[in-house]
């Protein structure tokens, strides 16, 4: 038999255990860890940096339901990779971190680059090992996988020391473990379920809300058959959207602060009470409010608000089951009630409201005026990536979703900077699909170097959307250089022309009627593109009722 190195064995065991993307800087001693997956045909991505390529490992969690990797030297490398990491074990997406080590039998003599890895990685992680020996790799692969996909998704570290790496072992001694199976999709019990249905049945204003974690589960042709069974009003989370259609009738986005406060009893499906949702706790809620809960996680239930029906298990087993209930015993909440009539009279007013904004043609133009035209540009079935502080809140109103996974932002953690990694691997999982990445001038700047990654790999179908206003949350037209604010960048930076460097296109834009023709030129590039909107520096979102964060 021949022999195979720890590298090979690392790539053919992630190939056996379902892994096709992995993304990362190589160097000593990881660089033959990458050149095997490639040759395993695995999507190898090279990145600028780390921090953007985890990112990027934990979309990809997301995205398919099978763990992205990141690949990272030691010291340094691994510590930037921690970033994806910790946005992972937020999101409950599943990713691995595989961080080059020193020579084993350097430990602890300072050797290049050494450091407690595993101890860094642990607080994020499902599961953190380093494998004992060149044989047993497949092994701790193995289960680092499947740590991340069972039960709550998150993160895995595997940590390898480059004689681990370099070492060899003949092939009749390594043992390579069945792919593990996608994790069983747990019901609740039937009573659990019954429970469900009269509480939503007793309630005079019900509401659903749909999180990422129906998203995840694929529940989405489930959730859009309860909707359409209930006539329920829903409500998506910023990544809950496309779960179903945001211009489904019953969808009341518009009238998110007024629902939130108004309920009587709200049913959670894979969304949980955090600081997205307030806590769940007044003023933003009803003091008395009623909770019916799904979440794949036990120790979730109850969490800052008193659950009186908890549905542990998958979101798509369980919505199957309550669909089974509805179909043996049909109940629909009526179509005109008093709920009903507060929630649509508030969806006129802030439609009325966001309308006005938008038709405004001032210069500098508003987000709402930008977002106007760049709407309309976007295919219905386009994956959206959106961060920036207001550039994402206010995208998260005016950017509609239509499909499940469409929509990538900074999420549970509120990551700014992971929107280049993001649109990259919505780019590599779906090449025939638009992704358009829509940034404030900061969140593009954390990353902005991976538009040359987009570039090298051949992802033409990402347009990168810059909305920029000066600064983080605003900055001065004109700036002297001896009394820079704290927030300022350099006024009208001339982002767009980063996709020169890679033969692409960049447009500038300051005006209204300068827009529509730059999109229209972005879309038809055939290389990743970039427009650069400069905007007033005191836009905002509109007043809103209640702040976004709660004392």
């Amino acid at each position: 038999m021949a022999e195979l190195t720890g590298a090979q064995i690392v790539a053919k065991a992630l190939k056996q255990q379902g892994v096709e993307y992995m993304f990362g800087v190589v160097g000593i001693p990881v660089v033959p860890i990458a050149v095997h997956a490639q040759r395993e045909g695995i999507k190898f991505f090279g990145f600028r940096n780390e921090q953007a390529a985890s990112y990027a490992a934990a979309a990809i969690g997301y995205l398919t339901g099978r763990p992205g990797v990141c690949l990272a030297v030691s010291g340094p490398g691994m510590v930037h990779g921690i970033a994806g990491m910790a946005n992972a074990w937020a999101n409950c997406w599943p990713m691995i971190l595989i961080g080059g080590a020193n020579d084993s039998y350097q430990n602890g003599q300072g050797a290049f680059q050494e450091a407690p890895q595993i101890e860094t990685a642990r607080p994020y992680a499902k599961y953190a090992a380093r494998p004992d020996s060149t044989k047993r790799i497949p092994f701790f692969v193995e289960q680092a996988v499947r740590a991340t996909i069972s039960g709550r998704p998150g993160a895995a570290y595997l940590d390898l020391p480059g004689d681990i790496i370099t070492g060899t072992v003949d092939e009749s001694e390594v043992h390579f473990p069945p792919r593990c199976p996608e994790p069983p999709r747990s019901l609740a019990p039937w009573e659990n379920i019954e429970r469900a249905l009269e509480a939503l049945k007793s309630a005079e204003r019900p509401l659903v809300i749909v999180g990422k974690g129906a998203a995840y589960a694929r529940a989405e042709d489930e959730v859009r058959k309860f909707i359409d069974a209930t006539q329920l009003p829903f409500l998506p989370t910023p990544m809950g959207k496309g779960v179903v259609p945001d211009d489904h009738p019953l969808a009341i986005s518009p009238a998110r602060s007024y629902a939130l406060q108004n309920a009587d009893l709200v049913l959670l499906l894979g969304a949980r009470l955090n600081w997205i949702l307030h806590f769940g706790q007044p003023p933003r809620f009803d003091p008395n409010v009623r909770v019916i809960q799904v979440d794949i996680a036990p120790e979730e239930i109850g969490n800052n608000v008193p659950t009186e029906v908890a549905l542990v298990g998958d979101a798509k087993a369980i919505t199957a089951q309550l669909n089974e209930a509805l179909a043996k015993a049909p109940w629909q909440y009526p179509a005109e009630t008093t709920w009903w009539t507060g929630l649509r009279k508030k969806i006129e007013e802030n439609a009325a409201t966001v309308a006005e904004m938008m038709a405004d043609e001032s210069v500098p133009m508003s987000y709402y005026r930008v977002y106007r035209d760049v709407r309309e540009y976007i295919p219905r079935d386009a994956i959206i990536v959106n961060e920036g502080a207001s550039t994402m809140d206010i995208g998260r109103t005016l950017m509609p979703n239509f499909f499940a996974r469409h929509r990538l932002d900074a999420g549970s953690f509120g990551t700014m900077g992971v929107g280049v990694g993001q649109a990259i691997a919505a780019a590599a999982v779906h090449p025939d699909k638009r992704v358009f990445c829509i940034e404030g001038d900061s969140a593009f700047g954390f990353s902005g170097m991976e538009v040359e990654t987009a570039a090298r790999y051949g992802l033409n179908n990402i347009v990168f959307i810059i909305i920029n206003n000066n600064g983080i949350g605003g900055g001065p037209d004109e700036l002297d250089p001896t009394r820079v604010p704290p927030s300022a960048y350099t006024p009208n930076a001339r982002y767009e022309k980063m996709a020169e460097m890679y033969g692409g296109k960049g447009f500038f834009v300051t005006e209204p009627a300068e827009l529509r023709p730059a999109l229209e030129a972005a879309l038809a590039c055939d290389k990743p593109a970039i427009v650069n909107i400069m905007i007033s520096a005191r836009s905002q979102r509109k007043p809103q009722q209640f702040a976004w964060l709660t004392r």
